[in-house]
């Protein structure tokens, strides 16, 4: 008989990119399937090692609502040690600190909660549009609308915009429970039927918003002839200074995002210009789903019934290390992997 230790799963968390998004895909499946884990090398390769303020908050509030008993939570630790009990749906807050990304926290205990028995509530604080994270707006009018083809029901709400580095944004998330995810192949997309978005400002001046807005439409319809429908918010709640420009571009099969931040000494047509160059790049390829929402999608879509496939503008080394991670929990999934020279790719999920 396998000593307890030995049922653990091991995660080496240098493997790959190497972020935190290892952490996150791990402890959710861990608690998910009950399984035991130890996730070491947290990290490694960054500047700053081991968990920092976001990755920790995020470990806590998974802890929280599995029950779970862990050690190694602390700032620096490049070893936690989970072991889940239950998935405890209900009412909770979180608050990230400063300008800790919320949607990388909820990305940790969204999995977990679709697949309960009962509806969650959750009040997370702190950096809802901020660099290195998916923003708020992309959860909502993307990945929310995805996962409802799968079967999940998830609505959010924001009550206080947060920037970098002052944070304090406020969401609300209403997770119901699903019986179980269904299998969506997602391998094209479809004529281009509406393009949409929005252009927001906190503590600025007004002008900022419309020139992200006004140089956005120009440099879309200029090429595509097609009408850009950008509602310009003059200014959104919220304690510090920011700028923010999204671009939703939705297809006959599939919706995907296009943004970019503002910050000091950058100009507000630069900001416009990622995010055309962005959704041009995008068109110009054959995937289906743009490389953020198919990373954010692989774990559902592992455990969802049946087999599927999906095509993505670009196979990523964020998305391959998530890939990787869920064959460690999951090995009797099989996936195939084509990529084309220009980095466009489809995944195949084969379940028994």
């Amino acid at each position: 008989m396998k000593s307890f230790k030995e049922r653990f799963i091991k995660i080496d968390g240098s493997y790959g990119e190497g972020g935190g998004q290892i952490l996150r895909t791990a402890l959710s499946l861990s608690a998910i399937l009950k399984r035991p884990t130890i996730i070491y090398n947290i990290r490694a390769g960054r500047r700053n090692p081991g968990l920092q303020p976001q990755h920790l908050k995020g470990v806590e509030a998974l802890a929280k609502v599995t029950n779970a008993e862990v050690e190694g939570l602390k700032i620096g630790s490049e070893r936690v040690i989970f072991i889940p009990k239950e998935i405890c749906p209900g009412d909770y807050r979180f608050d990230v600190g400063t300008a800790g990304s919320v949607s990388l926290v909820l990305q940790a205990l969204l999995l977990p909660l679709c697949l309960s028995h009962q509806k969650s509530r959750l009040t997370l604080v702190g950096g809802t549009h901020v660099p290195w994270s998916p923003p708020y707006h992309y959860l909502t009018e993307v990945l929310f609308p995805t996962l409802h083809l799968m079967g999940t029901h998830i609505k959010g709400r924001i009550e206080r915009w947060g920037w970098y580095p002052k944070g304090g944004g406020v969401v609300e998330v209403e997770i119901e429970p699903t019986k179980g995810l269904k299998a969506v192949s997602l391998n094209e997309r479809g004529s281009l039927k509406r393009l949409r978005g929005v252009s927001a400002i906190s503590n600025l001046p007004k002008h900022v918003a419309q020139r992200q807005r006004d140089h956005l439409i120009r440099l879309i319809e200029k090429d595509l002839k097609m009408v850009v429908e950008v509602d310009r918010l003059e200014e959104v709640p919220a304690y510090g200074v920011g700028s923010f420009l999204f671009l939703i571009a939705e297809f006959e099969k599939v919706i995907a995002g296009f943004s970019s931040l503002g910050e000091r000494g950058k100009p507000a047509e630069k900001v416009a210009e990622e995010v055309a160059y962005s959704f041009k790049r995008y068109l110009n390829t054959g995937g289906c789903l743009d490389h953020h929402l198919a990373d954010q999608l692989v774990p559902f879509m592992a455990l969802a019934k049946g087999n599927f496939t999906f095509t993505t503008d670009r196979v990523t080394n964020h998305l391959l290390s998530n890939l990787w991670v869920i064959q460690n929990f999951l090995p009797d999934i099989i996936i195939f992997r084509w990529v084309k020279e220009e980095g466009e790719g489809k995944i195949e999920f084969l379940t028994p």
